[in-house]
């Protein structure tokens, strides 16, 4: 493989890496913005909720806790872990070839 193809490699593995862990940013900032009561009218704190709730949708209520916050940390949690487990298998698989 010729050194440019190499760096190319590189670069489309780094950014997927980086995607990857944005979304589970995003994921992880709505878990702590629910879990300290963060002000929904706020327009920030609303777009990282429709963010997470978009790339959580998936997950979201896959958990029946009664708890209310554990449904949030559970369904969000999971998401940003295998966001981050996926991505960077991924990654790391683009690296290598």
């Amino acid at each position: 493989m010729s050194p440019h193809s190499r760096n190319g490699a590189n670069q489309a593995g780094t950014i997927i890496a980086i995607v990857a862990d944005i979304m589970a940013l995003i994921l992880g900032l709505w878990i702590l913005m629910y879990l300290l009561d963060a002000n929904r009218a706020n327009d920030f704190v609303q777009f990282i909720h429709d963010a997470a709730r978009w790339l959580a949708g998936w997950s979201h209520d896959l958990f029946t806790f009664d708890e209310q916050w554990a449904r949030v940390v559970a369904g969000y949690g999971l998401a940003a872990v295998v966001y981050l487990f996926i991505g960077h298998a991924i990654a790391n698989r683009v690296h290598r070839h």
